[in-house]
């Protein structure tokens, strides 16, 4: 189930409004996109490597409605069980991660997470604080 994020249609603006507080100003025109990925609940993309072709992932997630609810989100790399994370994290921030995902798309056209999300995803983010 590929997701192809220029074909995304924009989440409903009662959804957007649930969601405008916890997302930063410069990021409100990409937000009904990122709503409209997470609402799917999967997501299928390509972990770039420098000097290689990357590695495939398959992202799923549960959905819920509230920014304030925590979201497991699971990612597979490679098709391989043993190259599974998971997460758990509130859904506002997930879905800034989401946002992060459209921009590097719009940037590069390949459906990729931040730096940012991987270095939580891989907990590196604890042992740096």
């Amino acid at each position: 189930m590929t997701t192809i994020i220029n074909q995304l249609k924009p989440a409903p603006n009662g959804d957007v409004m649930i969601y405008k507080p916890y997302c930063p100003k410069d990021r409100y025109k990409i937000l009904p996109y990122a709503l409209a990925l997470y609402s799917q609940g999967s997501l299928e993309g390509q972990r770039r490597i420098e000097g290689s072709d990357g590695i495939p992932f398959v992202a799923t997630w549960y959905v819920s409605k509230l920014p304030s609810e925590l979201t497991r989100c699971r990612l597979q790399f490679d098709g391989n069980a043993d190259l599974s994370y998971e997460i758990t994290i509130l859904n506002a921030e997930f879905i800034n991660y989401l946002i992060d995902v459209i921009a590097i798309f719009n940037e590069v056209q390949s459906v990729d997470f931040s730096q940012g999300f991987y270095r939580k995803l891989l907990r590196l983010e604890e042992s740096a604080s």
